[in-house]
């Protein structure tokens, strides 16, 4: 993975001292709470229902067992014992002083990580796919482009003020496992004929209270022209986009009201002076970020021990199919870890485990973690013939839940419990879900289930495959429902079941959703075939009464 060079040190050391200055100012009364606010926020401190809470960028989801036992130190010196994986492959703190978020981010500068540009209206944390590196459909490895676009990206004097919060996703495989098409921008690595690396750019896409689906704007951008492709369409977006009206101030909409063609006209008049130019990557360049990215030093092995763990446990048997994935390179797997057990809010690990996940990851993984925008960890390197070993000490700290995929593996952000922009609770109706469903989860197959306790769409909720959206209704929590969404390659929003349903009905009307999908699937059609098959007609029935 990569590693922090002088510079960077510098850089991050120099920023935690600028921020202790600003907190010291602020809390004597020096700076206002306007003029605090966007200093905070370019830090990742935002001020939530009952305490300030502390976004920590995980750049493309990759962290060491070092950084992890950070984490956990400071859940533990600063915090409550515990923290939260995003759906942007970060950690949040709930629970921070504001006198110690600059103590905090001291200690995570020695570990090389930082909050800038975790929040605000700025280029965010660059995510990519979990698998990066060890996918055998993958066209490139994405991490070291991820890595360059977040180098050129972090503290840019031009876009550190844009008109919104700005969000770019990588893929590296023909199979996208990093949603970009519901990114500001999504980057398709790709060949071209003569097999050279080069992207596909999608632009426009977002989630929050106007979902878009973004659109290809280029069909190829050769990787030395990236960085100047990215820049004209920042560029663009940063003169034209609206600053008037925060609602409409994402460049989906911008692109939307445009239309295209004229934004893509745009672009290209751009990039038409900057082309060529000192953004222009060179092989050397590429190469010195991608030599911090070569794979680990794997051994040679056979399935053979796996083969009779598989035949005498009925349990691992289970979880190897559920929570593990092919890799490849033969003799290795991929493991899922699941954070979505009958315990804890989704997404939250406590200080016991995040250590103990750090050992684990330094006897079994080479000491990587890699964090998923589905809320969930992942040791990418398995040996097979360790798989066992792994499970049983994976089952002794509750991280062994053999439920990806299913409908408790859902996706939930913190919602009315934490956040204030929220209109409704989410964790307790996860939890309740994930009670009526546990024994049954993996009887019904795959179901994406994607809840958010806001409009803002921080759970995903508009392409779930069951999605849940809290409301408010004149100080009562409702929840609406759509059907039919999708994260994959083919991304599609949900549509809207019917009216919203109160609160105390929300479970029963999953269940209802459940129970017509068993009734109408065949043999081991998956949840989203079935819908496509018979329709939403026959769900509404079941849960509003057939007219």
């Amino acid at each position: 993975m990569y590693s922090y060079n002088e510079f960077d040190q510098t850089l991050v050391n120099e920023r935690v001292e600028q921020f202790r200055d600003q907190t010291k100012r602020y809390l004597s009364g020096g700076l206002t709470e306007e003029q605090f606010r966007p200093l905070r926020l370019m830090n990742g401190l935002y001020i939530q229902t009952h305490a300030p809470m502390l976004r920590i960028n995980i750049p493309y989801g990759l962290l060491s067992s070092k950084q992890l036992r950070m984490l956990a130190t400071v859940s533990r010196e600063y915090d409550k014992d515990y923290v939260h994986f995003t759906t942007r492959q970060n950690v949040q703190y709930n629970w921070p002083a504001l006198e110690r978020v600059p103590d905090i981010l001291a200690d995570l500068a020695s570990v090389e990580m930082h909050g800038i540009q975790s929040s605000g209206s700025c280029i965010r944390n660059i995510t990519s796919d979990p698998l990066a590196g060890v996918c055998a459909d993958e066209v490139e490895d994405p991490r070291p482009y991820c890595e360059i676009i977040r180098q050129w990206s972090t503290l840019h004097p031009e876009f550190s003020y844009l008109p919104r919060k700005f969000k770019i996703a990588i893929s590296g495989s023909p199979k996208d496992r990093a949603i970009t098409q519901m990114h500001d921008i999504g980057l398709h690595m790709k060949k071209d004929n003569d097999g050279c690396i080069g992207f596909e750019v999608l632009v426009g896409g977002g989630l929050g209270r106007t979902p878009v689906i973004g659109k290809t704007i280029a069909e190829f951008i050769a990787e030395a022209d990236i960085l100047s492709y990215l820049d004209a369409i920042l560029r663009v977006y940063n003169r034209y986009g609206r600053r008037d009206n925060k609602y409409k101030a994402r460049i989906k909409i911008l692109v939307r009201e445009t239309g295209l063609d004229t934004f893509s006209a745009q672009v290209d008049a751009e990039w038409k002076d900057s082309k060529g130019g000192e953004l222009t990557l060179d092989n050397e360049a590429i190469q010195q970020v991608k030599d911090f990215f070569t794979p680990p030093n794997y051994s040679s092995a056979d399935d053979a021990q796996l083969n009779t763990d598989l035949a005498n446990s009925g349990a691992f048997r289970q979880w190897f199919k559920q929570n593990t994935r092919e890799h490849k390179q033969t003799g290795y797997r991929v493991v899922s870890l699941s954070l979505k057990s009958p315990h804890r809010a989704p997404g939250d690990v406590t200080y016991d485990q995040l250590n103990s996940i750090a050992d684990l990851a330094d006897q079994y993984n080479f000491g990587e973690i890699r964090t998923t925008h589905d809320q969930n960890l992942v040791f990418a390197d398995i040996k097979t013939a360790e798989l066992f070993s792994l499970w049983q000490q994976l089952e002794q700290h509750q991280l062994a839940t053999a439920n990806i995929g299913t409908i408790t593996d859902m996706i939930c952000c913190p919602g009315l419990d934490f956040c204030s922009l929220a209109n409704a609770s989410s964790i307790d109706i996860a939890q309740g879900i994930t009670e009526k469903f546990t024994d049954r989860a993996i009887d019904m197959g795959s179901i994406k289930l994607k809840m958010s306790g806001c409009m803002n769409g921080c759970g995903h909720h508009s392409i779930g495959e069951i999605g849940i959206l809290g409301v408010d209704k004149k100080g009562e929590q409702w929840y609406q429902f759509t059907l039919g969404g999708s994260d994959s390659n083919e991304c599609k929003l949900g549509e809207r079941l019917g009216r919203a349903i109160a609160k105390a009905d929300v479970v029963k009307t999953v269940d209802d959703i459940v129970n017509v999908y068993k009734q109408h699937r065949t043999g081991d059609e998956k949840f989203a075939s079935t819908l496509e098959r018979i329709g939403i007609q026959p769900f509404k029935d079941k849960v509003y009464g057939a007219n």
